[in-house]
């Protein structure tokens, strides 16, 4: 066999790979990139030393908002925001993800680019009520607190939960909280009906699981245990 022909061959044994390969780059849809994000940073979060009480909160939890790449930048007037998913505990466990904005500002000097990973345990049914409805704002009525850090994997929460949510997150190779005052919570309603089809609301995803995805399966096994 010469080789003008082996090679021939040799690249028509592997066409049908890259087409598969190409196929699923091109399956990989923004949404799709933030929900495997999402899986990435609670299975991060929840297996953190540092953070070793948010499986108790979790498993307290009414819900969770988790947002992958969370923005701090800006000199002078500074922005704070990013798009993450909300799921809910429900009779047969966690729900559908929907998709969610968070947008916040400040004014002051601020170091830009602050990138944070954060998880959001959502712990009343009145904090969850308001981020169905859009109406959800860190401070007045929402109260919202940093949770704990530095107490070891499996430590025991004795909290009382009196506020309405707590944020563990990590930035810049930090542990910590990020503070949300005055931060809201707005549903991103172009995303969920890519992702689910026309008409997907978040009260029709996550409370009466009119519409599902199988791609968000990864997310859903690792929310599982809590």
């Amino acid at each position: 066999m010469d080789l003008t022909r082996r090679t021939l061959l040799a690249a028509a044994a592997l066409t049908p790979a890259a087409a598969m390969g190409a196929r699923l780059a091109q399956a990989l849809t923004p949404q799709q990139e933030l929900i495997e994000k999402c899986r990435l940073t609670f299975e991060k979060l929840i297996t953190s030393v540092e953070f070793g009480e948010l499986p108790g909160y979790m498993k307290r939890s009414k819900a969770v908002l988790i947002f992958p790449e969370l923005y701090k930048g800006g000199f002078v007037l500074g922005a704070e925001g990013g798009t993450g998913v909300l799921s809910a505990r429900g009779v047969q466990g966690w729900s559908q993800p929907a998709f969610y904005d968070l947008i916040a500002g400040s004014v002051g000097l601020q170091i830009g680019g602050q990138v944070s990973e954060v998880v959001v345990t959502i712990m009343s049914d009145k904090a969850l009520t308001a981020v169905l409805a859009d109406q959800f704002k860190f401070g007045g009525d929402m109260s919202i607190a940093v949770g704990p850090i530095g107490k070891g994997i499996g430590a025991d929460t004795t909290t009382n939960f009196q506020a309405d949510a707590y944020t563990f997150a990590k930035t810049a190779g930090l542990f910590g909280g990020v503070s949300f005052e005055g931060a809201g919570i707005i549903k991103k309603d172009a995303w969920n009906h890519a992702y689910y089809g026309q008409g997907a609301t978040p009260q029709g995803i996550v409370v009466e699981n009119k519409f599902r995805n199988p791609n968000t399966q990864a997310l859903l096994n690792s929310l599982q245990p809590y």
